[in-house]
């Protein structure tokens, strides 16, 4: 089959489009036929190598972690899911490879597609609207009535986490750049900071929950915005010893992850309110929850562009730029 590879870390470096042999399928598993893949940072991080030390895959292997597609055939203890069936899933990690045309993916990972979406819209819902989902609803425990800031709300788990949290029925501010204030606007934004203009750390105060997805500046300044018992929840890091523990990471490992984090934890408890590292899970069942959610119109996809399969490295440049407007996918065919 026909895939984009890694065959070693490299910033920036160009994925190959070659040949893998078809995966197996394990008894849990469904084969899938790729019709979409959605692309994300993630992607970039784990070709730049930033990910080594806690997700060692082994070149060459396939990059990607979106995807809707057909599924063609299904392993002996598969009950879930039928050929034929349009689905879309996350795979989990250690068992990626989106960018390519077949994946055999564990049917705990997998969701019936929203009925109302094409598959280049599936493609462009699962990671970020799982990252959303856990943070929000699980590590958050967003309630009706509470404050959230999440930053970066045009962007791909933003512009999917603002509209989560409307339907939670949170007060939501977001930070974005001038040209994209009327598009979160359109996604239920209730205070909108443009970043380029103004300073949310001086402009919001008494809020509950932070969604960070930046940089340690912002992450910062985002205490600051925080009532005491408020949640500081990181996508984009740094890793805290919670999650080195459930990554069932090495002494040495826990200990870097550790130090490294432990300035924000430290300063989170002088103003009261707790730090949190989220690195999303691949989850089926939340998958059909969101697809719901979707199908009664209550979330909806943002797509920015959607690249031939020919043009994976051409997306992931595009991304890199920091200029899409939700998700961006390429379409097998």
């Amino acid at each position: 089959m026909k895939a984009f590879i890694l065959d070693h870390y490299k910033k920036k470096g160009p994925l190959r489009f070659g040949d893998m042999s078809e995966p197996e399928v394990g008894d849990d598993d469904v084969l899938v036929q790729v019709h979409a893949a959605g692309l994300n940072l993630l992607d970039s991080k784990i070709r730049d190598g930033e990910f080594k030390p806690i997700l060692p895959y082994r070149p060459p292997f396939i990059l990607g972690h979106d995807m809707a597609g057909t599924v063609i055939r299904v392993g002996s203890n598969v009950r879930r899911f039928k050929l034929g069936d349009e689905i879309y899933a996350r795979p989990r990690d250690g068992r990626i490879g989106t960018f390519a045309q077949l994946i055999a993916v564990n049917e705990a990972d997998v969701a019936l597609k929203p009925s109302n979406l094409s598959m280049e819209e599936a493609a462009s819902i699962p990671l970020v609207a799982l990252t959303a989902w856990q943070v929000l609803v699980e590590a958050a425990a967003l309630k009706k009535g509470q404050k959230i800031l999440i930053h970066a709300g045009s962007g791909g788990v933003g512009s999917f986490a603002i509209q989560l949290a409307k339907h939670l029925g949170a007060t939501v501010a977001t930070t974005t750049s001038t040209a994209n204030i009327e598009l979160v606007k359109s996604l239920g934004a209730d205070v909108i900071i443009d970043y380029k203009k103004q300073d949310f750390e001086t402009l919001l105060t008494g809020y509950d929950v932070v969604l960070n997805s930046l940089d340690g500046d912002t992450l910062q300044k985002s205490l600051n915005i925080l009532k005491p018992g408020g949640k500081l929840i990181s996508i984009s890091g740094p890793p805290d010893p919670d999650f080195a523990r459930e990554q069932g990471l090495n002494w040495f490992l826990r200990q870097l992850l550790r130090l490294l984090s432990l300035k924000i934890r430290r300063k989170a408890r002088r103003h009261r309110v707790t730090y949190a590292f989220l690195f999303m899970r691949a989850n089926g069942d939340q998958l059909s929850k969101i697809a719901t959610l979707i199908e009664d119109g209550i979330i909806r996809p943002v797509m920015d562009k959607i690249f031939p399969f020919a043009a994976v490295n051409e997306a992931l440049a595009y991304i890199e730029t920091g200029r899409s407007r939700g998700k961006v996918v390429v379409k097998m065919r």
